[in-house]
């Protein structure tokens, strides 16, 4: 029923023996002591017969959304699949998004609806998917994958079993697409499922990924923004903001055509880049400061960089080995080597190369020469560990054949940081993004408002949230032993946090406090008295123009600094009047108060 390939199934009487004696208690078994079958026989007989689906399912329609953009070369495959699916009512939709290719005209040799359009971009293809789907349900798969011929019946069967919103499965890459298509099928950046538990996931990759048609409609369907890739990503957060989850399973299995070129993967790649600065404009919550997305359950699939942890699996045995079964725990890695898996390590390497070359002004910055080696040779590294945890099927050739396979993943590993920093650089998301709603001096500050309206404390701070997210803001809630209750992100290098009281004056009525305060990076403010001491020392030594050069890179990360605090607490301001006899957030207080 989960998908598995096959079973073994043990079977025994309630004849039992320890020690050559017979144990007489024991009636576990599906027969009797005189092998005559029990009711428990039958029971068996029939669970077995109604796998993997029960008898009796009543199955819904299913509208399969297939959106392409020049897709001659795999579409053929995809539709002659989707022709043999096991599935008893279900339609095929070809979205032609202003082709040039003549994909069209093949997808018209198939039984399925072909819906032309001008070039829109995939979110606007797929929901012009969903508009003439007639499915209760609406699965998408990408014209370059195919799926297996029990690939609806998972999807929709878990649909049916559960409350889940949307449901999807893995994506496999098939063999024989060539040694480059093998390579990147092992490099990173391809579409990989993030798992909360084994049946729920935070996020479904587009090209296997099913909905109910009332829930996508309910979103208002998919972001037209997004014209290469980050739709479904965006779709997964904004189903997950409603209350709803999504499932996984995994056997709904689509077979996935990787890149077959260098070219066509460092483009895909580039696109990649481009989608995540995007998501972070809508989703600054989901980033951190450095503008690298953080997940909450864990990713899945071939091609993940390995990290250079120092320590790998623990086993858990138990005291004694008292433990009934022994089991395999990954540490969390922490921050520091963390570091080196982002793309914007990039930019680290290329800060100490620029350092290095001023030492030509000043030889003592020469001395960062080992760290800048250090740094540079950490992707290198990484990119070799993870080549050597590749799996490849042609490499039962000759050992040349072999080392070429590996050096090829390893350059794509190389490679794919690269290609996803251009393209976030090239829209926007840096390190160093500014967005600044106005300036306020984000010194320490104590402010209160007067209500007539009574609300509880958490309400008034989920309140403050949402607005400041409507406002573009970037919040964070605090935890449990933390002495703040929501934290503003200005940037890299500084924020703003806030702790919220309330004094009950009876009769509904209330005083709103807040206490506002900078938080200061601390690495960022190192660097800044780092860089300053260095100027000064440079300017003791004579060296003034490296002195210059050192002083204004000090002077920046400080006026920065200051600039992303004065930033988040503009925010703050903007949402909570500085005035002492305005009210807080809640329109309805406004009007009240």
């Amino acid at each position: 029923a989960a998908g598995c390939a096959g079973a073994f199934v043990f079977a025994w009487t309630d004849s039992w023996h320890v020690a050559g004696v017979e144990i007489e208690d024991w009636d576990f078994g599906i027969t009797d002591r005189a092998r005559m079958p029990k009711p428990a026989l039958e029971s068996v007989r029939r669970a077995f017969t109604e796998l993997p689906f029960p008898a009796e399912t009543v199955w819904p329609s299913v509208s399969v959304v297939v959106c392409t953009y020049n897709g001659a070369s795999t579409i053929r495959d995809c539709l002659r699949g989707l022709a043999e699916l096991d599935y008893p009512d279900y339609e095929v939709i070809v979205v032609d998004d202003g082709s040039t290719d003549g994909v069209g005209d093949i997808a018209g040799q198939y039984a399925a609806q072909v819906i032309r359009t001008k070039n829109r971009g995939l979110s606007a293809a797929r929901n012009t998917g969903i508009e003439a789907a007639a499915g209760e349900i609406v699965a998408f798969i990408d014209d370059d994958a195919y799926p297996d011929p029990q690939w609806l019946r998972y999807l929709a069967y878990t649909l049916l079993t559960t409350n889940h919103a949307g449901a999807g499965g893995p994506n496999i890459a098939p063999e024989g697409d060539g040694p480059i298509a093998e390579c990147v099928a092992n490099a990173p950046g391809g579409p990989v499922h993030v798992l909360l538990s084994d049946r729920e996931a935070e996020h479904i990759p587009g090209c296997n990924m099913a909905f109910r048609k009332s829930c996508l409609q309910a979103v208002g369907g998919f972001d037209p923004q997004y014209q290469t890739a980050g739709d479904d990503v965006d779709l997964c957060w904004r189903i997950q903001q409603r209350g709803w989850t999504l499932g996984f399973s995994p056997a709904a299995t689509v077979w996935h055509h990787r890149r077959n070129s260098v070219r066509a993967y460092w483009r895909q790649q580039l696109g990649y880049g481009k989608a995540e600065a995007l998501l972070e404009k809508k989703w600054p919550e989901k980033y951190n400061e450095l503008g690298h997305l953080t997940w909450n359950g864990r990713l899945y699939g071939r091609g993940l960089t390995q990290g250079l942890y120092l320590f790998r699996g623990r086993v858990y045995g138990g005291t004694w080995g008292t433990a009934p079964f022994q089991s395999i725990y990954q540490p969390a890695g922490s921050g520091l080597w963390s570091l080196p898996l982002m793309p914007e390590w990039y930019l680290i390497v290329f800060v100490l190369a620029s350092i290095c070359m001023l030492g030509l002004l000043w030889s003592p910055l020469l001395f960062t020469l080992p760290v800048l080696l250090l740094a540079a040779s950490a992707p290198v590294a990484q990119a070799a560990l993870s080549a050597g945890a590749a799996r490849f099927a042609s490499a039962s050739g000759p050992q040349k054949r072999k080392l070429g396979l590996y050096l090829r993943t390893m350059m794509l590993h190389l490679l794919q940081p690269l290609a996803r920093l251009l393209g976030r650089l090239r829209y926007g998301l840096t390190p160093w993004r500014y967005d600044a709603p106005g300036f306020a001096w984000p010194g320490p500050r104590t402010t209160f408002a007067w209500s007539e309206l009574w609300q509880a404390l958490p309400e008034r701070l989920e309140a403050t949230e949402q607005a400041l997210r409507q406002k573009g803001a970037a919040v964070v809630r605090g935890g449990d032993y933390d002495r703040w209750d929501l934290e503003v992100r200005g940037g890299l290098f500084g924020a703003v946090r806030l702790r919220m009281a309330v004094e009950e004056h009876g009769s509904g009525k209330q005083m709103v406090l807040i206490r506002i305060w900078p938080k200061f990076w601390a690495v960022g403010v190192l660097l800044a008295l780092l860089f300053l001491l260095v100027a000064g020392l440079a300017l003791l030594d004579g060296a003034f123009a490296a002195s210059t050069v050192l002083l204004l890179v000090a002077l920046l990360l400080a006026l920065r600094t200051l600039l992303e605090c004065s930033a988040a607490a503009a925010s703050i301001y903007s949402t909570w009047p500085r005035s002492k006899t305005r009210a807080p957030v809640a329109s309805t207080e406004r009007r009240r108060t």
